[in-house]
């Protein structure tokens, strides 16, 4: 998986997932926009990209990944900067915790904006360069809790459940032009959004993995570029579940 030459833009990408998401791709040749609200996060992940590899190009773009225009811009100033667009990575997600009947209407709202509509904004503003181009690889980060629903996490749950139905539409609308739509799914992930679990409920989650072990993210990053890779040049609108075998 050599991505020299390849462009990159990866949304949430100042921490967690999305940081090592973005140093995998960086590590194996890619130069990398990464979007996010958090200018000085953002800036460390541009160091661990450079560390990833001498020369990598890491440009900290500030976003409002719920907000389409920003989004648009975000995709344009990558376009403007390195020429192209061949990997999208809609990883910007959010949890609010609630009980159904305690759940606010702005949680609701939350939820959906960060986890669903900027995933559809980045689909249809990164297929602009990518129709041009006839490639392109976009993936989008879900959860295992879209799959299996949680307690406390109805729109979470909602909200991440949504990016398969889009994965599977924008895959059908794009491929003709030779892009590629994928999705993943993470389990239990070791993140700053995992350590406000309480321990028994980690705890619960490792015992029900196969591999009897919490992910890192660094487990994600790994199979985000697969997809990316010529490798995965036949997959398209597919969910690939990372989770250690909790839902198997």
């Amino acid at each position: 998986m050599n991505f020299s030459d390849k462009i990159a833009l990866v949304t949430g990408a100042s921490r967690g997932i999305g940081r090592a998401i973005a140093v995998e791709l960086a590590k194996r040749g890619a130069d990398v926009s990464l979007v996010g609200r958090d200018e000085k996060a953002l800036a460390e992940t541009a160091d661990a990209c450079a560390t990833a590899r001498v020369g990598a190009s890491a440009h900290v773009i500030l976003g409002d990944v719920t907000d389409a225009e920003s989004v648009n811009a975000s995709v344009a100033q990558t376009v403007e900067r390195f020429g192209r667009l061949d990997f999208a990575i809609a990883n910007a997600g959010q949890s609010v915790d609630s009980l159904l009947l305690r759940l606010r209407e702005e949680a609701i709202d939350q939820m959906l904006s960060v986890n669903l509509k900027s995933a559809i904004f980045l689909c249809a503003a990164a297929a602009k360069p990518m129709m041009k181009q006839r490639c392109g690889a976009i993936v989008l980060v879900s959860s295992i809790v879209g799959i299996t629903g949680n307690a406390g996490q109805a729109a979470y749950a909602a909200s991440k459940a949504g990016l398969f139905g889009l994965c599977k539409s924008v895959a059908k609308e794009l491929g003709s032009r030779n892009i590629r739509v994928n999705a993943v799914a993470p389990g239990f992930i070791e993140t700053a959004m995992t350590e406000k679990m309480p321990d028994g409920a980690k705890e619960m989650l490792v015992k029900q993995a196969a591999l009897g072990r919490a992910g890192k993210p660094e487990d994600v990053s790994g199979v985000v570029a697969f997809l990316c890779s010529d490798a995965a040049a036949f997959v398209t609108g597919q969910t690939v579940v990372v989770d250690g075998g909790i839902i198997m």
